[in-house]
């Protein structure tokens, strides 16, 4: 195998035996000939869609199955071997639509748009030949994956929004289209480069997408004071980021006696009106991903994984049997929960029956945290906010969203949160806000110093923030605001907001722990040149940066 699309990767380099994450080379080679086959299928769907011919479900499982393969989602290979199958089918049914429509395929090069192994063989055969070190220069690669890695990421937030009754065709068509490009030799370095933008300029598009199918669903996020204590009734975790599962879940646990508690990055549904009338819905219990292990074995009851941030648990752990996935996620020894089908809701009856024989929640800390910061709340608070950045009382904003994860080296945000000036505000979304959101930092004039506006996904809260800011201080540009960027990040989602925040031309933004493996050093040194990419030193030494900047 070989894999670098996550921070983590060994040696900043890239996995080769088996993944950081947990994942196993046989999965990780299945993860790769997938993604190769939506390759081959979107040629078909290119060349359909000029023919203004679409369709719908081949649209969706492109974008499944990229959500599929990003960081810590699925670790299931019979999954993997069952999507590839259904690849071939969905590519065959692509290429009988394209020719019957009098549509050309003989002048298709590309392999992937043919090749199919009949057997599991095969394709571990096949897999390896496929990867990400078959495109030999290391420029081209690096841009190529990291338009790849964006699409992930933009196929996680589709997915989500579609969940909700919210689609847009043309992400569909800009997803396909890109996958084709990154199989085209003929590519220029400036044409890829553009690729990687128009990829990022996507990204906002589908941010906004799912805001709107949030906030259409579930109302506007508002200021919450988050429950970190539990009750003593059995329980249901649930984790990940998919809303749509948490409304059902909430729907089908009232009256039952089971509690439900959210975990990691599902914090933020505590902030949706939509989900407080629920009484059985009692707060956060836990810290980000990567804690799970801790934190499953002293919850005691069941959980839920409705998206990425598995951790594959350690063979002595005792929470295994308590443990369930659906949608994209899955991980073989769970059990899972099938997706929706006739416009039902999911099933999630067998893992409330389980709930009910198990232990309450262990109490491992007691008190609240506040967030629901997203854009329709502080743009409500944006002449208080002008006010105090006028009168001095702020001095500057930092964002400092994005991904938590298992270095140590990510302690530095911590420190960073703690050594900021208190004339200063922190503005973040994503799980990096664990690494300081629990700290007794205060706040300006009752505006609390970290404002989090949730989800990773909800990083188009931060920017419609700065756009509104913007306005507020009649400003011709984003980057003349009083704001700097040290963001970190983990993984493909990451990736797709970074890339929408280059879009808008956000500049000087700060990328840590480390930068990504995937970046060739020309590609840092064009992103550095052009948009004042960096990564993280010291505290200290960026804090002289930032706050001078």
């Amino acid at each position: 195998m070989f894999c670098f699309q996550c921070q983590e990767t060994s040696k900043n380099e890239g996995c080769v035996l088996k993944g950081v994450c947990g994942k196993t080379s046989d999965v990780a080679n299945l993860q790769d000939l997938l993604t190769y086959l939506c390759k081959g299928i979107s040629h078909y769907m290119v060349r359909l869609r000029a023919l203004n011919i679409e369709i719908p479900e081949i649209d969706r499982f492109i974008a499944d199955s990229l959500f599929m393969t990003i960081t810590n989602a699925n670790f299931d290979k019979n999954r993997f071997v069952t999507r590839i199958l259904m690849a071939y089918q969905m590519r065959d049914t692509a290429r009988e639509r394209l020719v019957s429509a009098g549509g050309k395929t003989n002048d298709i090069t590309f392999d992937g748009a043919y090749w199919t192994g009949e057997t599991e063989k095969e394709m571990n055969e096949k897999a390896p030949k496929v990867g990400v070190l078959t495109t030999e220069d290391k420029d081209v690669r690096s841009l190529r994956e990291l338009t790849i890695y964006g699409l992930k990421g933009m196929a996680a937030y589709a997915e989500h929004a579609f969940n909700l009754g919210f689609e847009d065709r043309e992400i569909y068509a800009f997803m396909q289209r890109a996958l084709v490009a990154t199989t085209d030799n003929s590519l220029s370095i400036d044409e890829l480069t553009a690729l990687v933008l128009e990829t990022g300029s996507y990204g906002v598009k589908v941010m906004e997408l799912l805001d709107k199918a949030n906030t259409s669903n579930y109302g506007n996020p508002e200021i919450t004071k988050v429950n970190l204590g539990v009750r003593n009734n059995p329980g249901i975790l649930i984790s990940g980021h998919d809303l749509k599962d948490m409304e059902e879940l909430l729907k089908q646990t009232e009256g039952t006696g089971v509690d439900v508690y959210t975990h990691s990055e599902m914090l933020p549904a505590n902030y949706y009106p939509a989900f407080k009338k629920y009484s059985h819905f009692v707060g956060n219990y836990g810290s980000s991903w990567w804690h799970q292990t801790e934190d499953f074995e002293n919850f005691n009851g069941v959980i839920l994984f409705t998206t990425n941030c598995i951790v594959p648990p350690r063979k002595s752990a005792t929470y295994i049997d308590r443990v369930y996935t659906t949608g994209a996620s899955g991980f073989d020894g769970f059990k899972h929960i099938p997706d929706r089908k006739d416009g039902k809701p999911k099933d999630f009856s067998a893992l409330i029956e389980h709930a009910k024989k198990c232990a309450p929640p262990t109490q491992i800390e007691r008190g609240e945290i506040v967030g629901g910061f997203a854009h329709h709340q502080v743009i409500s608070l944006s002449g208080q906010i002008v006010e105090a950045v006028k009168s001095g009382a702020i001095r500057k904003f930092f964002v400092m969203g994005g991904c938590d994860g298992r270095m140590s080296g990510r302690n530095y945000y911590t420190e960073f949160a703690e050594k900021l000036p208190k004339d200063t505000i922190i503005l973040t979304a994503g799980c990096a806000k664990y690494r300081y959101n629990k700290l007794p930092l205060g706040d300006i004039n009752g505006i609390p110093r970290v404002l989090d506006a949730g989800q990773c996904n909800d990083s188009y809260s931060l920017v419609r923030i700065a756009l509104a800011l913007k306005d507020a201080f009649g400003l011709d540009d984003l980057n003349e605001l009083p704001i700097a960027y040290n963001i970190a990040w983990y993984e493909q989602k990451a990736v797709i907001v970074l890339l929408a925040l280059l879009s808008l031309g956000v500049k000087n933004i700060h990328l840590g722990p480390t930068l990504p493996a995937f970046l060739s050093p020309n590609v840092v040194n064009v992103l550095a040149n052009n948009f004042g990419i960096a990564g993280i030193t010291t505290v200290d030494e960026d804090m002289k940066i930032l706050l001078g900047n």
